[in-house]
């Protein structure tokens, strides 16, 4: 193994030469980023992925059933349900991956110390990707190792043809209309990618212009003077990072074009942070974004708008023909929509179009992430016509619902009494939009009427369709529509969604642009009633909880009994920060990598989780003094037993930003493994036998 410290990234290059032959299987040799030559004769069967880029790929091209351990920044990736932590990315558990037995690391060029320890136990792999045909080549080699060739192939040609659309579509804006574009981090002070940065190879290919700060590397520093110099006309970010809004709007900060212009923009961090399976999917939601009058522009449209595919649902669903998901390009996107065709006319209950008569077709259709900006400007009633339009459907006899989610997350669940079975077609998303209904304001008196920037981030939404094998009166749908808003909002409690507006105090009741369809349906029964209390209501009410929950799972990768790692990070709880808030430096470093360890525990991660919950209930000193003495008594215990010794956590100040229970509780893990580490002692979490 070369020394890591100034290797040479000579991946790219050997990788096009191997590449070039076809069929190579194993025995597979080839040179990784590091300038490893590295030979697997075999495919692995028990792979551990430190790098959630990696991870991203390997569960992408289907190769999960070797994959065995993870970080936890890949848990929410779905697919990954049950698989092993390793710990987090920043500083993995030699422990834990030893315990795991791998045939196969992929890991990262800052992972010196797992190279030391597993180089001679196992394949050691690093595959960095350093811009998008070095992102795309190493699809290409994971699918030849894991023998998923197909599948990796597929991926990369539908990332290409993306791409190539993209490029045609910029290619015909002059290069003096290119608009300056940065892709910005940090917390104290603003960080940009270095001039080498994938990062910035991907503002190219959505034709930006990116800084040029003559600094290299991931991560560099901006200046006040190169900020105003460069005059960025457009900025994104990663998720919707509050402390980034705050730096960029301080004086002087906010005097370039793209903050007072509002184009400022949040994404994903998993497309923004990752040269992985989405790199064609990125490009186009960014360059849509930096030049949304070009993409909204129908006479501009490149592709011909029709349909490209269609599948059936393998299922038979109460009251319909048949069920499909079509592909059709409109607009230059690609968009996936979910058609029920009826029986027989039938009335339909809509929350987005009211009472219908004649339906013959029920749909949900879905609308590709980079059309969304387009679509608010057109609005709903022009949206429908086009789409169906292009789908060959009839307005009068068509009522459809519109999502931002990707309909092959689509989720169908079904339920019976004897003779009857009640059927719920969901769509879900709920990481941009969740709300608490009486405590998050509205903010418009229209939907599409806000300001021109803002937050980007996973489509929120849930939609359902409701069929059943009986023929319910007006009453009873009118009624189903209740039941199935509750049993939505049972759903989402019991799998802790939070609220994307005010995530550390509740728990979310829906998204915000929620609709229901219940169809007449048709059969020998006629009922009147759907309430709880009836049969009907009681399958609607499992049909639609299952499947709200079924689909959040599949869009947002959202379940119960998920990692505290991930419920952390749905609360917008950043332990690294709190950390450097505590100890700045390497020492508020270190003390997150020991507190992260702890949380890998069951007794650590199962206190977090239980104050979570307590947290919930808000107890105020006082009316509910004696909850909040116990929690003390709790924290008090929990620092001890990290600590090897009596602590009692100070309070600490420099966690004011929690509620008061999760303050009390984070304040145990920091100051009970900072006690162990001042007293000489490793902490428990770092004893021999600990785990």
């Amino acid at each position: 193994m070369m020394p890591l410290a100034g290797r040479p990234v000579v991946f790219s290059l050997v990788l096009l030469f191997l590449l070039g032959i076809p069929g190579v299987g194993h025995p597979l040799a080839f040179r990784d980023s590091s300038g490893t030559l590295v030979e697997i004769g075999s495919p692995p069967r028990r792979v551990v992925s430190l790098v959630p880029g990696v991870t991203e790929i390997l569960v992408r091209i289907g190769a999960k059933e070797a994959l065995k351990g993870i970080t936890y920044h890949s848990a929410s990736l779905p697919g990954t349900r049950g698989m092993a932590l390793v710990g987090g990315f920043f500083s993995p558990d030699p422990e834990r991956i030893a315990a795991l037995d791998p045939d196969l690391i992929f890991y990262a060029r800052r992972h010196e110390g797992i190279v030391r320890r597993f180089g001679s136990r196992a394949v050691l792999v690093d595959l960095e990707a350093a811009g998008i045909e070095e992102a795309f080549q190493r699809i290409e080699l994971l699918g030849r190792i894991l023998q998923r060739e197909k599948d990796a192939r597929a991926i990369i040609a539908e990332e290409r043809r993306r791409l190539e659309l993209v490029r045609e579509k910029v290619s015909r804006i002059p290069q003096e209309k290119r608009r300056r574009v940065m892709r910005i981090m940090g917390r104290s002070r603003l960080m940009a990618p270095g001039d080498d940065s994938f990062q910035n190879r991907f503002i190219l290919a959505a034709g930006g212009i990116p800084p040029r700060l003559g600094k290299k590397g991931q991560v560099v520093p901006v200046t006040l003077e190169e900020w105003r110099s460069f005059d960025p006309q457009v900025v994104y970010g990663c998720g919707g990072d509050k402390a980034l809004s705050r730096l960029i709007q301080a004086p002087g900060w906010r005097d370039v074009e793209a903050v007072r212009k509002g184009r400022v923009f949040f994404f994903p961090c998993e497309l923004t942070c990752r040269a992985a399976t989405h790199v064609g999917d990125f490009v186009q939601w960014l360059s849509a974004s930096i030049y949304p009058e070009e993409f909204g522009d129908q006479a501009a449209c490149i592709l011909p708008e029709r349909v490209v595919s269609s599948r059936s649902l393998d299922m038979p669903l109460p009251g319909a023909k048949g069920a499909e998901i079509v592909q059709s390009d409109i607009g230059d996107f690609r968009h996936k929509t979910l058609l029920v065709r009826l029986s027989r006319p039938m009335k339909v209950i809509s929350t987005l179009e009211g009472p219908r008569e004649g339906i013959t077709v029920v749909g949900n259709h879905g609308l590709p992430p980079p059309s969304w900006g387009t679509w608010h400007r057109l609005g709903l009633g022009a949206m429908k016509r086009r789409v169906l339009g292009v789908l060959g459907l009839r307005p009068e006899t068509t009522s459809m619902l519109f999502t931002g989610a990707d309909m092959d997350n689509l989720y169908v669940a079904r339920e019976g009494f004897r003779d009857l079975v009640v059927c719920a077609l969901v769509t879900a998303g709920v990481s941009s939009n969740a709300q608490r209904m009486s405590r998050d304001r509205g903010m418009f008196y229209e939907p599409g009427k806000g300001p021109p920037g803002g937050i980007r981030r996973d489509p929120g939404t849930i939609n359902v369709i409701v069929l059943s094998n009986t023929r319910l009166t007006q009453r009873a749908m009118t009624r189903a529509l209740v039941t199935a808003t509750e049993a939505k909002t049972a759903a989402l409690e019991d799998l802790d969604v939070r609220s994307s507006y005010s995530p550390l105090l509740y728990q979310a009741t829906g998204t915000g642009t929620d609709n229901v369809i219940v169809v007449e349906g048709c059969g020998p029964m006629v009922l009147d009633a759907s309430g709880g209390h009836t049969k009907l209501g009681e399958l609607i009410a499992r049909a639609v909880y299952d499947g709200v929950k079924g689909a959040i799972y599949r869009q947002n990768g959202i379940y119960e009994g998920r990692p505290v790692f991930q419920r952390l990070q749905e609360r917008g709880v950043n332990l690294f920060d709190l950390a450097q808030e505590m100890v700045p430096g390497d020492g508020g470093a270190r003390l997150f990598s020991g507190v992260e360890r702890l949380l890998l525990q069951p007794e650590y991660a199962g206190f977090m989780e239980a104050l979570f919950a307590i947290s919930d209930l808000r107890p105020q000193p006082g009316a509910q003094g004696g909850l909040l003495q116990a929690v003390d008594l709790w924290c008090r215990s929990v620092a001890s037993s990290i600590a090897g010794r009596q602590v009692s956590p100070g309070g600490c100040p420099a966690l004011s930003s929690l509620p008061p229970v999760l303050q009390k509780g984070v304040c145990a893990l920091f100051e009970g493994y900072r006690a162990g580490r001042l007293e000489g002692q490793p902490g428990r979490d770092e004893r021999p036998g600990s785990r």
